[in-house]
């Protein structure tokens, strides 16, 4: 956890053996962060201050075939996420003001992918993940075929965004900004901002963001004017003495 001004921070939750923790979300209501642990099939939820583990879900079982949960968004209604392998979104139901439900209490809802949505088989599918406040839909990318789509999440129907010539190749996390989706395109060293009409089912690339020191950025987060790019590296063979970098860019 670190300030976003001065880069100045610490440690909030110290690393763990067989964990991952891939797509993060802050939940302000409860000051938790809600945490999606990739091919491990689990998710995790920390008090944001402590950093004490609060739950631990298991969305689903790497053993019957592959898994990926990738990123998560929390809404009024629940914790989201999805799963780069597989055509489903998983939530966790909440409560508004609860604290997150028992693990060996709660029945995770898998949702399955329908309508537009197209699954490439041994292709990375669905990644990052968003909604407007309320969460009565959820905003989705695919980032083999570079598509984005609305979401029913009781329903799991899909309706692709219509781009036109435009396409989310390589898109990773993505972020919804009123009438703009920021989508994050890792390989291409890049940040699509995307404009959508005031239908929100049609839409367009206004600009694309680019820096001198983005190195697979795979994320992003806000604040005020700027977005906080996460450069994940994936060039670059992990050794403890690697360092990583957030960039801060205008929107």
């Amino acid at each position: 956890r670190g300030d976003v001004v001065t880069g100045q921070g610490d440690i909030l939750v110290e690393g763990e053996e067989g964990r991952i923790a891939v797509g993060l979300a802050y939940d302000p209501r409860s000051d938790q962060l809600w945490v999606a642990g990739g091919p491990t099939g689990q998710a995790y939820v920390y008090d944001a201050d402590s950093g004490e583990n609060l739950a631990t879900y298991q969305l689903s079982d790497p053993e019957e075939g592959g898994t990926f949960v990738n990123d998560v968004v929390v809404t009024l209604s629940g914790a989201y996420f999805t799963d780069s392998f597989r055509p489903v979104l998983y939530r966790v139901p909440l409560s508004i003001g609860a604290e997150p439900p028992a693990e060996d209490e709660v029945e995770v809802d898998v949702i399955e992918l329908t309508g537009d949505y197209e699954f490439v088989e041994d292709a990375f599918n669905t990644n990052g993940i968003d909604a407007p406040f309320g969460g009565g839909v959820v905003l989705i990318v695919n980032s083999t075929l570079g598509s984005l789509y609305w979401v029913e999440p009781d329903t799991g129907r899909a309706v692709e965004i219509d781009l036109g010539e435009d396409t989310m190749t390589n898109g990773d996390g993505i972020l919804l900004d009123g009438g703009t989706v920021y989508v994050v395109q890792n390989q291409l060293n890049q940040i699509a901002a995307v404009q959508l009409d005031p239908s929100l089912l049609s839409g367009g690339v206004a600009r694309v963001i680019t820096h001198d020191n983005f190195d697979v950025p795979t994320t992003v987060g806000e604040y005020h004017d700027y977005l906080y790019a996460v450069n994940a590296r994936f060039g670059t063979q992990p050794e403890p003495d690697t360092q990583y970098s957030i960039v801060r860019v205008r929107k």
